[in-house]
């Protein structure tokens, strides 16, 4: 029964840390969503993607807004976690190398460290899952403890 109990909390606590890192990434995604339709702001940030090398700029801005705010949504929810946590992972390994290294490690300077928690905290949603409840365990993607064979 403590087990049971145990589980129950760890699943909790991965919904917790799913729903946070959800709504960075819908933080994060919105505005760049909201230049792309309201003005001229996902042009400005497919230049700076440009900039950087990253061609062509505007394909890029939309990964990367669509990654971080539908993505973001898709992990709030807990729906097809697993993909769209790799998927931000990714996202963050590539910003953390190609912008941030250079600048070190502080993100007082616009170093590292926030690309590098983030991808931490996406892989540990691709390693563990959603967490309880999800829509991923709602519609069988995810099982839950009970219905694994006892080891």
């Amino acid at each position: 029964m403590q087990f049971v109990a145990r589980v129950e909390r760890d699943r909790f606590a991965v919904f917790v840390f799913r729903v946070l890192l959800g709504a960075l990434f819908i933080a994060h995604g919105y505005p760049k969503l909201l230049g792309a339709i309201q003005g001229p702001g996902l042009a400005r940030f497919a230049q700076g993607l440009q900039a950087i090398g990253f061609y062509p700029g505007v394909a890029w801005a939309w990964a990367v807004t669509l990654v971080e705010f539908v993505g973001g949504i898709f992990v709030f929810f807990g729906f097809a976690t697993r993909i769209a946590a790799a998927l931000i992972a990714i996202e963050m390994i590539i910003a953390g190398l190609r912008v941030n290294i250079a600048r070190g490690f502080y993100w007082t300077g616009g170093g590292f460290e926030v690309p590098l928690v983030f991808a931490v905290m996406a892989l540990v949603l691709v390693l563990t899952g959603p967490g309880s409840p999800s829509v991923d365990r709602a519609i069988g993607w995810e099982r839950g403890h009970q219905d694994r064979p006892a080891l």
